[in-house]
C-alpha cells in the first residue's frame, strides 16, 4: 500500500535492510510478502525468501531501504502416504506398514519501504 511518493526503481541489491528505524527517513509504502515451504518450520530458507521479496517490492518503487516489522509463520497444509504389506501362511501371518506426512508451511512478513537519504 503506497503511502508516500514513489521514486524510480533501483535494484535489490541496493535496498538496505533495517530492524529499527534509522534517524532520518521518508516513508514510500507498507509492504506484505510470503513464501510457501516443505519440511521446514521456521527455517532460515523461508524467512529469507520473504525478505528478497519484501527487498524486490521496495527496489520498485524506488525504496532504498525496508525495516522489518514481523514474521508470522503458519502451516497451510501437509500430506501423506503409507504403504503395507501383508503375508499370509498356515502358521500364521506377518504385517508390515509404513507411513509418513510433510507439513507445508507459510511465512510472511510486513515491512514499511522506506528512503534514506544520503549522507
Amino acid at each position: 500500500m503506497l503511502v508516500g511518493t514513489a521514486r524510480p526503481p533501483i535494484a535489490p541489491s541496493l535496498v538496505t535492510v533495517y530492524s529499527q528505524a534509522p534517524q532520518q527517513f521518508e516513508e514510500i509504502a507498507v509492504l506484505s510478502a510470503s513464501a510457501k515451504s516443505m519440511f521446514n518450520a521456521g527455517g532460515q530458507r523461508g524467512t529469507d525468501k520473504v525478505v528478497e521479496r519484501l527487498k524486490m517490492e521496495a527496489a520498485q518503487l524506488g525504496a532504498n531501504g525496508i525495516i522489518l516489522e514481523g514474521f508470522d509463520q503458519t502451516q497451510s497444509g501437509s500430506f501423506g502416504t503409507g504403504v503395507s504389506s501383508d503375508s499370509y501362511s498356515r502358521h500364521g501371518s506377518v504385517g508390515v506398514g509404513v507411513g509418513g506426512a510433510l507439513g507445508i508451511f507459510k511465512t510472511t512478513a510486513k515491512a514499511r519501504a522506506i528512503y534514506v537519504p544520503t549522507g
